[in-house]
This record gives C-alpha cells, sequence and structure tokens, in this order.
C-alpha cells in the first residue's frame, strides 16, 4: 500500500505526496461509506471514518484482520469472502448486496463492491472495497411495497364488497320482493276460499317479517357499498351516512358538506370509510350527544372534521389500545394513502375530534408522490 512518508520512493515530488493527501482527507471525510483497501489477501489495510461509522471498527481493531469478519457466519460457511475476492481478481470487480456484520454483532443490508488494483504492469496490490450501509433505504422499500400491496389489497375489497352489495340488492331483493307478492296472492286466494274479509293474522305476521328482513337486506347492502356513493357521489353518500347513524344510534349528527365534492372514486371511497369509522367509534365510546362532520373544498384540498361532546379519551398516543387505537390506525392508513394528514384533538371530558387534510392532487387520481 502507498506511504505518506515523503523518504520512500526518494524520486516524488513535494506536490505529488500533496495530492495523495488531498485524495487521503476526501476519502475519510466520507461517512455514507465505507471505503478501505484489502491486501492480496484480504486484511484490511486502510480504514476511514465512514467504515468506523457504519461497521463500529476503530482503524486499530481492524488492521491486520481478514475481511471476513464483516460476513454472516452462513456466508463464511459458504466460502462468500473468498468467492468474491476470486471474482475481483479475475474480472476486475464485483459487486453484492446482502447482510453484514457490525463489530457489535448486529447485522444490516449492505451494497458492496471490490475492486482488483494493480500497477502499471498487472501485478495484484490488493482490493480496493466501498461498502453502503442499505438498511433504512431497504426497509422503506419494504414500507413501500407493504403499503401498495394494502392499497390494492383495500381497492380488491371494496370491489368485492360493491359486487357483493349488487348481488344481494338485485337477486336477494327480488326474490323478497317476489315472496311478498307471493304471500299477498295467496292471503287474496285464502280470502275468496273461506269468504273472510280481513287478512289472516298469520299473512300479516308473515308480511311483516318479509318487510323487515328486506329492511335488513338494504341496510347490509348499503354499510357493505351504499349505493348513493356510486349513484350521487360523496356529498350525498356522507348526508345519507350522517342520517342514519343519528337514527340507527340515537346520537345527534349533523352534516356540513358541500353540494359538490369533485373528488374521483378511490377519494370519495376514502373519505366516506373515514367518516364511517370515525362515527363508529363516536358510536362504540364517546357517549356523545351530538357528533358534527364537516368537509371543507379549497383551491389546495379539502379540510375533514369529525368532532362529538362526549366524554373525551386520554391523548392518542398513549390511550389503551382497547379504546379507539385500532379504529384510529385504520384512519390514518386511509390518509396516508391520500398523502393526507391527520390530527387528533382529545382530553378527558372534553370530547374529542379528528382534522384532517387532503392535498387537492390526492382527490383528483395523483397519488404517485
Amino acid at each position: 500500500m502507498p506511504s505518506h512518508d515523503s523518504s520512500a520512493g526518494g524520486n516524488r515530488s513535494y506536490s505529488d505526496i500533496a495530492i495523495e493527501d488531498r485524495y487521503q482527507m476526501l476519502i475519510d471525510a466520507v461517512r455514507d461509506y465505507a471505503i478501505f483497501m484489502l491486501d492480496p489477501a484480504g486484511r484490511v489495510a486502510s480504514w476511514n471514518s465512514g467504515a468506523q461509522r457504519i461497521k463500529g471498527y476503530s482503524p486499530d481493531e481492524i488492521i491486520g484482520r481478514h475481511f471476513s469478519t464483516f460476513y454472516t457466519p452462513e456466508d463464511i460457511a459458504a466460502g462468500k469472502p473468498a468467492r468474491e475476492l476470486e471474482i475481483a481478481a479475475t474480472t476486475g470487480r464485483v459487486e453484492d448486496e446482502g447482510w453484514r456484520v457490525r463489530r457489535d454483532h448486529s447485522r444490516f443490508w449492505a451494497n458492496v463492491v471490490i475492486s482488483a488494483v494493480r500497477d502499471a504492469s498487472g501485478t495484484l496490490l490488493g482490493f480496493a472495497k466501498v461498502t453502503r450501509d442499505m438498511t433504512e433505504r431497504t426497509r422503506l422499500a419494504a414500507l413501500e411495497h407493504a403499503s401498495e400491496v394494502t392499497t390494492q389489497m383495500q381497492i380488491a375489497r371494496e370491489n368485492e364488497q360493491k359486487r357483493i352489495a349488487r348481488e344481494l340488492h338485485d337477486d336477494l331483493g327480488q326474490q323478497l320482493t317476489a315472496l311478498k307478492m307471493g304471500v299477498a296472492l295467496l292471503q287474496t286466494r285464502l280470502q275468496m276460499v273461506t269468504g273472510l274479509t280481513e287478512p289472516l293474522a298469520e299473512a300479516r305476521e308473515l308480511q311483516a317479517q318479509v318487510d323487515t328482513m328486506a329492511a335488513s337486506l338494504r341496510r347490509i347492502s348499503a354499510d357493505l357499498r351504499p349505493p348513493l356513493l356510486d349513484d350521487l357521489g360523496l356529498s350525498s353518500a356522507l348526508d345519507w351516512l350522517v342520517e342514519d347513524f343519528s337514527k340507527r344510534y340515537g346520537i345527534r349528527a349533523i352534516a356540513r358538506v358541500p353540494t359538490d365534492s369533485d373528488t374521483d372514486e378511490f377519494a370519495a371511497l376514502t373519505i366516506f370509510r373515514i367518516v364511517q369509522e370515525a362515527l363508529t367509534n363516536v358510536a362504540r365510546h364517546s357517549q356523545a350527544h351530538t357528533v358534527v362532520v364537516s368537509l371543507k373544498r379549497a383551491e389546495d384540498g379539502c379540510m375533514l372534521d369529525i368532532s362529538d361532546d362526549g366524554v373525551g379519551a386520554p391523548p392518542v398516543p398513549t390511550a389503551p389500545r382497547d379504546r379507539k387505537s385500532f379504529g384510529l390506525l385504520g384512519m390514518r392508513e386511509r390518509v396516508r394513502q391520500l398523502h393526507g394528514t391527520i390530527t387528533f384533538d382529545t382530553k378527558p371530558g372534553a370530547g374529542f375530534s379528528v382534522h384532517i387534510c387532503f392535498p387537492e392532487s390526492s382527490l383528483k387520481g395523483d397519488r404517485s408522490s
């Protein structure tokens, strides 16, 4: 390896040594990459500050040791360090990504490039090794992939719910209607045979049961996929949701939404599900008398607020998991899918408020960023 001693190689000028020093200073200043030299046998011959930061060894601890120290036991058993040196010596370079081991035995995902270093005559002097810690980038990529998968699963689930809702409404709903008509026809025939002018009590009861079944079917179908959302848009669907919530739970609910929400299908469905989840939390936990749902449009996006006058809760980060947190996690995930922001305002005895902002681009289908 080259020396920084001016007495070595007496034919070198001072200016040449200064340039080498500049290169060394540059390498030492790099902290995002581990840059170091190996001798031909694979022993560490130099060590920069980036190598110390990433791998945890000081120069005194690592120089002279074989570079296989950085590999996992599995890779060492498979002969990977020696094989990579052999490939680099033969082809001039080898690149690899995989697990590496720090001084404290923790593992990190690394991108590694090993390049052969030869003199003018072609004699192998050693290897230059550059390592980059890719753990955070890999983790972010995995999270992004998981998020994409979650979004696609959610879309698939919503499409399936839409299909089931349509089948319930169109198929089973028609069968119930036909059943009710059949009961009415049977009742008429019985009256003609028996000469009774009043409908039979049993027939009245059967018709009432069919009506109850039809109402339950409409409710289940609407919960799966509200037809108003597809037919009339988000504003009408939110009006219906708030009105249905008030009737179902006896809590006064107020909707303040624009007449035209102007959002694409995915954004409209996501906002609807967020409000639905928030109202479910109100019904389950708040003991509220009133809840207000407000959707406001602006040039740069829209703001959604859901506030109740219930018992409130401890600050959300410390709220018990069995209280509202799972519902809030679902809301956070849906907000993230539209690149929005969500905050909570609550304290015991002072109600619970959810404040959400969505950028305009995410409401029109641009969710690539």
